[in-house]
């Protein structure tokens, strides 16, 4: 594979990661989802684009390759165990009694006016301001960023191209965000419609498609370490 496949690759696989996954879901929950978006997308822009040229123009010799042959995948492998964790008590419903605990906290704390939870504080105001500050938090570069980083700055490039090549891999590891803010922007009645659809999927289904996910997402991010380690 070429060095630049290999890149692209990486930016696919850098798409896929369990903080974004998880941020576009609470996102396009709450209201005004366009603009929260927004704001996120910036954020991320801000982190992954600074942090990105920082970090390959700095490299010199193989000790960032080294670092994230050796650190990746051990998080690799943490993250999932704590992911398949979380499939497993999903799936089996040991967490009904902290889920009634709750439900009764909740219930005793109820007032006229509905209290909001921590992801809608932190995702849900209505504020891009608030999902900016997030979404510069939430993406740093992880394994996935640093390696294909490392294989720009050896690559036989000037600076123009290399300031390119981060910033392509910036925006295709934000396309969960990106492709429904294009769809909020040039359809937004079916985007909208789409929306309210997996609203009404999720709640109907939200035990199961959370055991799903987190299942997948824990195995690819074993298997994907167990194989860097081993490689």
């Amino acid at each position: 594979m070429s060095d630049l496949a290999s890149i692209f690759f990486l930016s696919l696989l850098a798409m896929f990661t369990p903080t974004l996954l998880a941020a576009v879901t609470v996102m396009m929950l709450l209201p005004n989802p366009k603009k929260l978006m927004f704001g996120y997308l910036l954020g991320a822009y801000t982190t992954s684009i600074t942090a990105g040229l920082l970090i390959v123009f700095s490299l010199h010799g193989s000790a960032s390759e080294s670092t994230a042959h050796t650190m990746g995948p051990i998080e690799d492998i943490v993250v999932g165990l704590v992911a398949l964790l979380v499939a497993y008590v999903l799936g089996s419903g040991r967490d009904a009694r902290l889920q009634e605990r709750r439900r009764r906290r909740k219930e005793a704390k109820e007032t006229a006016e509905k209290k909001e939870s921590f992801p809608e504080r932190m995702l849900g105001r209505g504020s891009a301001r608030v999902t900016f500050v997030v979404g510069v938090l939430l993406t740093f570069p992880g394994v996935s960023y640093l390696t294909a980083l490392d294989r720009m700055a050896k690559l036989d490039a000037n600076s123009a191209e290399l300031v390119l090549l981060v910033v392509a891999f910036c925006v295709i590891q934000q396309l969960l965000l990106e492709v429904p803010l294009l769809g909020y922007t040039f359809a937004p009645d079916w985007t909208k419609d789409a929306v309210a659809r997996f609203r009404a999927w999720l709640g109907r289904n939200g035990r199961r498609a959370g055991v799903i996910f987190a299942a997948v997402i824990g195995t690819l991010l074993v298997l994907r370490g167990v194989i860097a380690l081993l490689t």
